[in-house]
């Protein structure tokens, strides 16, 4: 503890901060390999361990039984180090997919070649009796590796490949050696196909929980703002029109900006990786967006989910029946521009969605016309999304009682075992 009498140079070592060095941290795992890979590499070391085990004890068992004891010592110590290397290899976070298929024919070669071995270390009875080679079930590891890294076909192409040299190695087609290769074939492939479902699993919930995070946070600031901002612009737009004057443009520019805001922390569903994924969306969710202080929607209080393209088309064929009501609407009845109702009505076999407006409605005769001129808004825009994604519409207008649009998306059937619903992945999550 220093005081008053210590030395300056003493004194300022000690106001300083004493700084600890920092304790080592484990390695963070590699991000671009999945987890389902990790654990069956190091599940694929136990066994090679455990087989490599099994291997010594039955030479040891029967060490005076074979013709070259000495040889086998040094085929079975071959196979210790490599089976030590293979851990070291496996297990390494970054290495290359030219690399690894390298490794994986080596690690096959090496395989083939212990069986080969019982040819030169063990006698021609033993082999003609059917006698187990020399490495025994550790001849399967490379097998069960190549399936890992590349599937199930890469499985049975490797167990075909093991399965070769022990018919070598017997000398001819018997039944223990069909017996051989049908179990090592249904190993690879059993392997494979198991991993490529982890995997898939393993991405559908690394999204799941990236859209899930994404969602609750764009939720949260969207009732902060909804609170604060929106309620003051929706203020500013209603004082503004009842002022009039320049009240009435900054109204008109609030409720612009309102429009826009709602827009943005509506659109917490385009939060998805972009690469096809076939997740569902929430349909009521994703036409929040469009709601404005014009534009009111109602939906059922349950999600209406569907695949993410057809509730993008639908959102964007809803999104240009408003923007026709804003062009082709007139003033409303408050000199504000005719109001919009969205409607979302979720059926057992079909999807409903009804954009519907008090303007002053179509004329008879106005959309054949404006097609025969060559103005396809209404049949490029929402005719022909809905058509995209297996939907028709109903265009219903009266003139001077407002426009009626009405859009039915029939549900596909999801085939067994496909991906679920956001809201499925989410109640998964909890």
């Amino acid at each position: 503890m220093s005081g008053l009498g210590d030395p300056p140079q003493q004194q300022e070592r000690d106001s300083q901060p004493v700084f600890k060095r920092p304790r080592p941290q484990a390695p963070a795992p590699d991000p671009q390999r999945p987890a389902v890979d990790t654990a069956m590499w190091r599940a694929l070391g136990v066994f090679r361990s455990l087989t490599l085990a099994y291997a010594i004890a039955r030479f040891a068992a029967s060490y005076d039984r074979y013709a070259h004891p000495g040889e086998a010592i040094a085929v079975l110590f071959t196979m210790a180090v490599w089976t030590a290397w293979t851990g070291i290899v496996y297990h390494r976070p970054a290495i290359t997919r030219r690399a690894l298929f390298s490794f994986l024919a080596t690690d096959l070669a090496v395989g083939a070649v212990a069986v080969l071995s019982t040819d030169l270390v063990d006698t021609a009875s033993r082999i003609d009796s059917g006698a187990l080679t020399l490495p025994t079930v550790w001849a399967s590891a490379p097998v069960i590796a190549v399936a890992v890294a590349l599937g199930w076909r890469g499985g049975v192409a490797a167990a075909g490949v093991m399965g070769l040299a022990d018919l070598v190695e017997r000398g001819a087609l018997s039944q223990d050696s069909i017996h051989n290769i049908v179990l090592l074939g249904l190993t690879g492939a059993a392997i494979g196909y198991v991993v490529e479902l982890g995997r898939t699993a393993e991405l559908t919930l690394v999204r799941a929980q990236r859209l899930e995070a994404a969602t609750r946070e764009r939720q949260r600031l969207a009732r902060d703002i909804h609170d604060g901002v929106l309620q003051v612009l929706a203020l500013v737009q209603r004082r503004g029109a009842e002022i009039g004057g320049a009240g009435a443009e900054l109204g008109r520019m609030a409720g612009e900006q309102e429009r826009a805001l709602r827009s943005l922390v509506n659109s917490w569903h385009d939060t998805d990786d972009g690469d096809g994924d076939p997740v569902d969306l929430d349909l009521t969710a994703v036409l929040g967006r469009l709601a404005g202080p014009r534009v009111t929607l109602a939906g059922p209080g349950t999600p209406v989910t569907l695949p993410s393209p057809v509730a993008r088309e639908i959102a964007a064929a809803v999104a240009a029946a408003l923007d026709n009501v804003r062009v082709h609407g007139g003033p409303g009845a408050d000199g504000l521009g005719a109001r919009a109702w969205i409607l979302v009505e979720d059926e057992s076999e079909a999807v409903v969605v009804t954009v519907r407006d008090d303007g002053p409605g179509i004329p008879a005769g106005r959309l054949e016309e404006a097609r025969r001129v060559g103005r396809l808004g209404v049949a490029h825009s929402i005719q022909g999304r809905l058509t995209d994604v297996g939907g028709h519409v109903d265009v219903v207008s009266i003139p001077g009682q407002g426009t009626e649009v009405e859009m039915r998306v029939p549900r596909v059937p999801r085939p067994r075992g496909a991906a679920t619903s956001v809201a499925a992945m989410r109640r998964a999550l909890r």
